[in-house]
Parts: C-alpha cells; structure tokens; sequence
C-alpha cells in the first residue's frame, strides 16, 4: 500500500472515532409543587410533546460522561414567572451546561454527529444566544432546533423528531 493511501486511511479513521454523538432528549416541565407539577408529570406521561422541555446532549467521543445543553427560565419553579411566560411575556431565561454520568433511559435520540469539537460548538453558541426567554418565539424548542443545527447542520430536528411520534 503507498504511502499516500496508508496516510489517507489512517486520517479518516481518525476522523471518523473523533465524532462526537448528538441527542435530543425530553424530559417534564418543572413547575410549583403540587397540582401543577402532577399536572406537568402527567403531560409528559401521555407523551404531549408541547409540554416537554427539551434539551441538547453531547457524548463526546473522548469521555465517558456526557454534557447536557439546555435553555429554561431562570427560576423555572416561580408560578409568577410561569404565569408570565405562558401569557407571552418576556422573562430572565439561562443557558444551562451541566454533566450526566451516561445518556437517559427513555426519550432520548441520536439525532447526528458533529465531525469537529462539539463541546466547543456549543459554549459558543451559547455564549451568543439571547436569553430573554418567550414561550413560542425564544424558548427550549428553539434553543435546541439552533443548536442541533450548529452541530449537525439539521434545519428543524424537532419537526423530524414529533413526526416520527418522539
């Protein structure tokens, strides 16, 4: 084998392990305790995707751990930043990184790799995201369809993801 192709095969498999895993995961809304949490838990049992929140999980591939992105209100458990939300005003949102010792269980896809560093990728991204968070215009929906595109290249995951009944 020459040279060239001995060094073209080797860069590829290279290329190829250092992919980083891409998903979509959903889990309940949070809300006060009592009947708007059961109310929420509920929802999310019967599977209703718009009252999901939804997030962004990268398995690079040199750990073990995985790293959750995902965009939410500040105060995601205050009834009076619920109530403001849901009536379609403005409220303080966050952009949230944190670590999962391994992917979820249930509702979680691989929806794409990212051929270069993810991790990187996202901490830009979210470095310029606007995080005045409103319910239908900039919310974790959004967050994360823009985000999957950033790191797979993908439009609208979410759309692909709800029709095949995510």
């Amino acid at each position: 084998m020459s040279d060239r192709k001995m060094a073209s095969l080797v860069s590829n498999t290279r290329m190829i392990s250092a992919r980083n895993e891409v998903y979509v995961a959903a889990m309940p809304l949070r809300a006060t305790k009592g009947p708007p949490q059961l109310l929420m838990s509920a929802a999310y049992s019967l599977n209703l995707w718009d009252f999901q929140h939804l997030m962004v999980i990268i398995k690079p591939s040199s750990s073990s751990q995985v790293l959750v992105f995902d965009f939410q209100p500040k105060d995601p458990e205050n009834i009076y930043i619920a109530l403001s939300a849901l009536f379609g005003r403005a409220v303080p949102g966050a952009v949230l990184v944190r670590k999962l010792n391994k992917l979820p269980r249930s509702k979680c896809w691989l929806v794409g790799y990212a051929e270069t560093d993810a991790v990187e990728i996202a901490n830009e991204f979210n470095r310029k995201y606007e995080t005045d968070l409103r319910i239908g215009l900039n919310d974790c929906r959004d967050y994360t369809n823009g985000l999957i595109r950033e790191l797979t290249g993908e439009k609208d995951v979410l759309k692909r993801l709800r029709n095949l009944g995510g």
